[in-house]
Parts: C-alpha cells; sequence; structure tokens
C-alpha cells in the first residue's frame, strides 16, 4: 500500500509541475470544491475540529485567487467582490456551523469552476485547432 501512496504522490506533484497556469487554476477550484464538501460532511458528523480546517482551506484558496487577481483588468475588478463576499460567508458558515451557506458557496466556486474549464478549452482550440479534454 505505501508503494501505491508514493506513487500517487509523485503523480500529484508531477501533475503540478508539470501543469498550465489555467490548470493549475482549475486544480484550485477543484480543491476549493473538495474542501468544501468536506467541511459539510464536517458539519454533519458534528466533528468541529474538521470543519473550521476545511472552510480554511477552501477561503486559503479563495484568498490566493483574490491576490493573484490583475486589478488593471475589468473582469477583476468584477471578480475581486464575488471573492470577498465567498470569503465572508464562509466565515459566516464556520460561525454558524451552517452547511447551506457552504452549499451557497460552493454553487458560486462550481460556476467560476465550470466557467474556467470553458476557457482553457477555447483558448486550446485557438492555440492548436483542436478539442482538448480538460
Amino acid at each position: 500500500m505505501t508503494t501505491q501512496t508514493n506513487a500517487f504522490n509523485a503523480y500529484k506533484q508531477n501533475s503540478m509541475t508539470t501543469a498550465s497556469p489555467g490548470e493549475l487554476t482549475l486544480m484550485l477550484y477543484n480543491g476549493c470544491l473538495k474542501f468544501l464538501n468536506k467541511a459539510k460532511q464536517a458539519i454533519a458528523d458534528k466533528n468541529i475540529e474538521a470543519r473550521n480546517y476545511n472552510i480554511q482551506r477552501s477561503q486559503a484558496i479563495i484568498g490566493e485567487f483574490m491576490s493573484t487577481l490583475n486589478m488593471d483588468i475589468e473582469i477583476s475588478k468584477q471578480m475581486l467582490p464575488l471573492y470577498e463576499y465567498m470569503n465572508r460567508r464562509l466565515t459566516e458558515a464556520n460561525v454558524q456551523n451552517d452547511a447551506a451557506i457552504i452549499e451557497e458557496v460552493e454553487g458560486l466556486v462550481t460556476e467560476f469552476r465550470d466557467t474556467w474549464k470553458e476557457v482553457i478549452k477555447i483558448t486550446r482550440q485557438q492555440q492548436y485547432g483542436t478539442v482538448g479534454q480538460v
């Protein structure tokens, strides 16, 4: 089992070091969704520590998105308030132990992620003239 775990960790590390910036962003969105899902499960399990940890991980990813926005681009000025809203709602979810708030944020992150997947697909089509899988 240890050999499989080591192989999987090596694969994940290789995936991150060879991914394009767009693919890394997609990985971050997927990671955020994973942590949100774990936070909801922690609420169901009444595991306060796990809820807090996973919400904070999601907030760290959203914070990374906020800090890397290029504010010279108009869309970034529109995205920043949405990221701030998600971050604030996650704080509320953590304090109130509220899975419904996490689901609200999960919906927004899913929309961002799906839009980003579409951007990658269109960019690949323009660059390579082919339809690539994301």
